[in-house]
C-alpha cells in the first residue's frame, strides 16, 4: 500500500437521498458513497471530492475512514463516474479489516522493451489476486526486456509480492510478443531482393 497520499478521510454520515440531494452534495465539493460488507448495514456517507478524487487514481485505494470519532478501514469497490464530464458521482466502499484477505483485480504494468522490431500484446490488464487489505500491490510488474517474436508470459509466471497469491488460472495469458503483419513479409521481401541483387 503506498503511502505516499494521505489515505485518511473524515467521512460525514449522510440521511437525505435522492438526485437533488447527491446533486447538491457533489456541488458543494462531497461525494456521496455507500460502506458495506460483513454482515452490517450499509452506511451513507459524503467524502471531500478533492481529496477523493485523488485517493481513487489508485487502483484498489485503501481508505481510513473518521466516521463520527470512530474509524474504519474501507476499500473502494466501485468508483461510478458521469461519462461526458467524467466527474465522479458515486462511490462504493467495502468494509475491510487489518490481516483480512481480500480478492483484487490488481492492474499489470509492462516495464521494458521486447527485441527490436517486435510488439506487446497486453491481453489481459489486471490480473486477479487475493492479498491482504492492508498489502493489495499498487500493480504487478510484467518484465518483457528483450522478449522475442512468439514469447508469452501467463499470471502462472508473475512475480507476485509476498503474501498475494493468485487467484486467475495460471494459464491465462498476460503478455504476447508478435510482429506486426506486414513487418515479416516486409522482411521476407527484402532477403529476396538482396539473393536477387547476388
Amino acid at each position: 500500500m503506498s503511502t505516499e497520499t494521505d489515505n485518511k478521510v473524515i467521512a460525514e454520515p449522510r440521511h437525505s437521498f435522492g438526485k437533488g440531494f447527491a446533486r447538491r452534495l457533489r456541488a458543494a465539493g462531497q461525494i456521496p458513497a455507500v460502506l458495506y460488507g460483513h454482515g452490517t448495514d450499509p452506511v451513507h456517507l459524503a467524502l471531500p471530492g478533492h481529496q477523493l478524487s485523488l485517493l481513487v487514481r489508485r487502483a484498489n485505494a485503501l481508505l481510513e475512514l473518521e466516521i463520527e470519532g470512530g474509524s474504519q478501514l474501507a476499500l473502494v469497490k466501485d468508483v461510478q463516474r458521469d461519462p461526458v464530464r467524467q466527474i465522479i458521482e458515486h462511490i462504493d466502499l467495502l468494509v475491510v479489516k487489518k490481516g483480512e484477505k481480500i480478492q483484487v483485480d490488481v492492474p499489470v504494468l509492462v516495464v521494458g522493451e521486447s527485441f527490436a522490431g517486435t510488439i506487446v500484446n497486453l491481453d489481459n490488464a489486471t490480473v486477479s489476486l487475493e492479498a491482504e487489505a492492508t498489502h493489495i500491490p499498487e500493480h504487478i510488474e510484467v518484465d518483457v526486456e528483450g522478449l522475442e517474436e512468439g514469447a508469452h508470459i501467463t499470471a502462472g509466471d508473475l512475480k507476485l509480492p509476498k503474501g498475494a497469491s493468485l487467484l486467475a488460472d495460471p494459464e491465462t495469458l498476460i503478455v504476447a510478443i508478435t510482429v506486426p503483419a506486414g513487418a515479416s513479409a516486409d522482411a521476407a521481401g527484402d532477403e529476396a531482393a538482396e539473393e536477387a541483387a547476388e
